[in-house]
Parts: structure tokens; C-alpha cells; sequence
């Protein structure tokens, strides 16, 4: 009897020890950052839309606050593995490689504040990731937060921008670019069949075509772009049937900001192309 207790003992403290080292229930690794540190366990999740601060130096002193579609996930170490910790740089750099192979920056890294901020720019979404490491020699834990901003989108149809330029004589419009070249994206083209609409409703309709840059780079080179994402757009609208006659093209470069140019918003809403009524 007494070995048969013992057995079932052994047998319990086994299969607690098994379920012990299980993620909680439903919990899985982030797409992204597939890849976590050996030994820890994944003790917490949430998902919703929220502000995260992100840190931009050393000791808090330059912060930035974002709102966007939140994902966190708490990392604890396994103490019962067996295995020794790695050290708080050894996460900090696991998840700045792993950023790096998805096209992300390093913002701010710093282990002795266990702490590091990563941006990612896609075309559907801008992602900044924060790493917080917790516990004895910020090695105990760690939080994954991945925070989703989306791309600006705008609904533009050929009578909002024929409005427009009858009330106001422009319209700026948020065509999206290969990035550096004036390349036009294929997501763009409904942009530019609406133009392509208007322009063929109202035939003696005369326009400019505007480009503009966000102060990113120089002067001389973000001109030339403009000038050049300009003269797509028009030969975009002429290919579709529109008299060339009634088009022009002229580039601004980064000297009409609408918006901050120190902030990623303002930069978005400063590269555009205007449509401008002549």
C-alpha cells in the first residue's frame, strides 16, 4: 500500500510539474515575435485599443505617447527548469534581432532600465513595440506590448473632390509611393481613378498636380520627388484617357507643410499630392 501511495505521489508531482510548465490556457506568441526567450512562460495577454507611452532615452527624459490596437504579453521565467537566466541585454537583444528581420529600428535600448522600444513601418500599419523587463536584475519577467497605428486611409470619390475644388480650389490626397522613388502603389489606383472620373465629368476642367514631401532627408533631393511623384500622377490620370492639355505638374518638395513635420502624423499628412484648381 505504502508503495502504491508513493507511485501516485511520484505521479501527481509529475503531471503538476507538466502542467506547471504550460503557457496559461489560450495564450499564444505574437506573430510577429514568434520566437521568446527559452524557459519563460506566458502568464498574461490582453488586446484592445489603447494609448501606450514608448521611451525615446535614457531615464525617461524623452517620452512619446501613441494610441493604436494594443497587444501585451507577460513573459515569467520557469524557475523550476532548472536552467539559469539569461541576462536582461541577452531578451533586449533577442527581440531587437527579431525586429530587425521584420524591416523594424531600434529606438532606445537600455538593459540596466530593462527597457527597449522598437519601430516598424508597413504599409498597412506603423507598429512600435516596447520590451519591459521586471524582477530580480530585469531577468524575473518581461512584457511584450505591440502597439497597431493604422495607415491613414481616405474615402475619395470624383464628386467629393470636384466639391472640394470648387470650395476651396485644391484638395490634398494621400496617394501612397514606393518608398524614396515616385513609384505609385497599387492600393492607390482607386485615388487615381476617381480623379480620372471627376476630370471626365467636368471635360473643360483645367488642374494643376501638386506634389509634396515631409522634411525627411534634403531639401534639393525631397523637391525633386515631389516634382517627380507630380508628373506620375499626371501621366497616371492622362494614361486613363484625360486630355494632357488640362494637366500640369509642380513640385513643392518639403516647403508647404499642413502639419508638425517633429511628429510621425504630421509627416504622414505632410506627403501629399494636391489636386489644385486652375
Amino acid at each position: 500500500m505504502k508503495k502504491i501511495t508513493i507511485a501516485l505521489t511520484m505521479a501527481f508531482l509529475f503531471f503538476a510539474s507538466a502542467f506547471a510548465q504550460q503557457d496559461i490556457e489560450g495564450a499564444k506568441d505574437n506573430p510577429m515575435f514568434p520566437t521568446r526567450m527559452p524557459n519563460y512562460l506566458i502568464t498574461e495577454v490582453a488586446n484592445n485599443f489603447d494609448a501606450v507611452e514608448f521611451n525615446l532615452a535614457a531615464g525617461g527624459t524623452k517620452n512619446v505617447t501613441k494610441e493604436g490596437t494594443k497587444s501585451v504579453v507577460r513573459y515569467d521565467f520557469y524557475t523550476e527548469s532548472g536552467k539559469s537566466k539569461p541576462s536582461c541585454l541577452q531578451i533586449l537583444r533577442n527581440y531587437e534581432a527579431a525586429a530587425k528581420k521584420i524591416g523594424g529600428e531600434t529606438v532606445f535600448l537600455s538593459a540596466s532600465e530593462g527597457m527597449a522600444t522598437f519601430k516598424l513601418v508597413k504599409p498597412s500599419a506603423e507598429v512600435w513595440v516596447k520590451i519591459e523587463a521586471i524582477g530580480n536584475d530585469n531577468t524575473d519577467a518581461y512584457y511584450l506590448t505591440i502597439l497597431e497605428i493604422e495607415a491613414m486611409k481616405q474615402e475619395i470619390t470624383a464628386v467629393g473632390i470636384f466639391d472640394a475644388l470648387n470650395t476651396d480650389g485644391h484638395i490634398a490626397l494621400y496617394i501612397n509611393f514606393e518608398t524614396g522613388k515616385s513609384t505609385i502603389k497599387p492600393e492607390s489606383q482607386p485615388i487615381i481613378d476617381q480623379i480620372v472620373e471627376m476630370l471626365k465629368a467636368n471635360p473643360t476642367l483645367k488642374v494643376s498636380i501638386e506634389g509634396h514631401t515631409d522634411n525627411v532627408g534634403n531639401g534639393p533631393a525631397n523637391q525633386t520627388l515631389s516634382e517627380n511623384r507630380a508628373k506620375a500622377v499626371m501621366a497616371a490620370i492622362s494614361s486613363k484617357g484625360i486630355d494632357k492639355a488640362l494637366l500640369s505638374s509642380k513640385g513643392w518638395g518639403q516647403t508647404k507643410p499642413v502639419a508638425d513635420n517633429k511628429t510621425d502624423e504630421g509627416k504622414a499628412k505632410n506627403r501629399r499630392v494636391e489636386i489644385v484648381k486652375i
